[in-house]
């Protein structure tokens, strides 16, 4: 009996550990006190913004693509957000509490007053270090001159190459795409410009040579991954042709003529997989955006992140990392699941300006519930107009994602999911660590 004394308290005492660190299904009283002690440390996080499109408003190489005529944006995106005078004010000192367009004229000044101040790249330099950030992913057509390269690392868009031939028929599906095909047809001629190249090859062999050619070149130019906006022009769903179906089609139209829908998709369907076979075997991580767009008729239910999970699970491309950008939003409770694959990462951009922190503190709890290591921080800053810049929007997903963070892991903590100290670490790993992991420790 003696000897079973010690066990039973073993037993006991086991059980009363467990019952401490038992999760409960509502945070208690003390959330919001936890929360105001965790911002201040998340705001010292130096962050590495995952997905931007930072540049001047007069700049073309913001993006490769330009907005339709007549997009609607949700509430929170449109210029007379009233959080983007918050941001002017933070930013700039701005003394006003409206936009009106005698008011609009100082800050117009105020930022010009700065550029000659903060000359060359030292003005957008100045910008992340106002938001404490380490470095911002540029996603442009190209680079610009005023951007530092070792704090914008560059991201380029790689769509182009899925339209080399006659694209009359891609134009015609809509207004969105009389916009966007054409954009598609200028980069890819950039990109021929790029390797002294004056016309398609005669062979798919010599054009397969040329994207080798312009991905290799891009990476010595200093890009770190490229990016896909196919969701913008054709379905996600990928098919899995053969070469020798691409060499026919290719054959058949490199030198004119307009291929039908279904012979255009087979052709992109190989180009987009050797694509990503190529990420691999460069070590450029493939950025697919992967949620709701922009444009009138943007078809989402063609576009759903989940249309992926072939290509992500695919064993070919295993040697492949895959950054889900924007998350799949607002499929992003799905979206997390196809990071349980090693090389497949979420990037939360867009939907911290799409949501009000209250939301969005949601998305990153579910996230930091499921795979925390998996996850990163973006603002998808871009220029709205001459007066709300990238500067502006920078500023609003950063502290929109910074107090979403520290809700969410206040109620995680409140709600005996996790310490302060793990709180801390997940912080770390989501505005910084994880994506300097996914590089290799390249970037910072």
């Amino acid at each position: 009996m003696k000897r079973l004394v010690p066990l039973l308290f073993c037993v006991v005492a086991g059980l009363s550990s467990l019952a401490v660190a038992q999760a409960r299904p509502f945070a208690g009283p003390d959330v919001q006190q936890i929360c105001q002690r965790l911002l201040p440390q998340i705001e010292k996080i130096p962050a590495f913004d995952h997905h931007a499109h930072p540049g001047f408003s007069d700049d073309p190489d913001v993006d490769a693509m330009a907005s339709a005529p007549d997009t609607n944006l949700p509430v929170r995106t449109r210029d007379d957000n009233p959080e983007l005078i918050a941001a002017a004010k933070a930013l700039f000192g701005y003394p006003y509490d409206d936009l009106s367009a005698e008011h609009a004229k100082w800050l117009v000044a105020k930022k010009a007053e700065l550029k000659k101040q903060y000359p060359g790249t030292a003005y957008f330099n100045m910008i992340l270090d106002k938001i404490n950030t380490e470095s911002s992913v540029a996603n442009r057509a190209i680079m610009a001159d005023y951007l530092d390269p070792k704090r914008f690392p560059w991201v380029f868009f790689a769509d182009s190459f899925m339209w080399p031939f006659n694209n009359e028929r891609e134009s015609a599906r809509n207004p969105d795409e009389q916009v966007y095909i054409p954009l598609q047809e200028k980069m890819l001629h950039r990109w021929m410009q790029q390797e002294n190249a004056t016309k398609l090859p005669a062979k798919l062999s010599e054009y397969l040579d040329f994207i080798v050619r312009v991905l290799e070149d891009n990476q010595k130019k200093g890009g770190i991954a490229m990016k896909f906006e196919v969701a913008y022009f054709r379905p996600t769903t990928f098919s899995d042709p053969t070469r020798e179906q691409a060499e026919a089609i290719y054959k058949q139209y490199a030198r004119g003529g307009v291929p039908s829908e279904k012979e255009y998709r087979t052709f992109q369907d190989y180009v987009f997989r050797f694509l990503v076979i190529q990420g691999g075997r460069l070590n450029l991580p493939v950025h697919i955006h992967t949620a709701a767009g922009i444009g009138n008729y943007f078809n989402f239910s063609e576009s759903n992140v989940m249309n992926l999970e072939s290509v992500v699970r695919d064993p070919r491309y295993r040697g492949t990392t895959f950054v889900m950008i924007h998350g799949g939003y607002p499929l992003e409770r799905e979206a997390i699941w196809l990071a349980s694959m090693k090389n497949v990462y979420l990037d939360s951009s867009l939907g911290e300006l799409v949501q009000y922190p209250s939301a969005f503190r949601d998305t990153l709890k579910m996230w930091l519930e499921t795979f925390p290591d998996k996850i990163t921080f973006g603002t998808d800053a871009f220029p709205y107009n001459e007066v709300l810049g990238a500067e502006e929007s920078y500023w609003l997903g950063a502290k929109s994602s910074r107090m979403a963070l520290a809700a969410a892991l206040a109620e995680m903590i409140s709600e005996n999911e996790i310490s302060e100290a793990r709180a801390l670490k997940l912080a770390h790993g989501y505005l910084h660590d994880n994506a300097v992991k996914l590089y290799g420790g390249k970037v910072h």
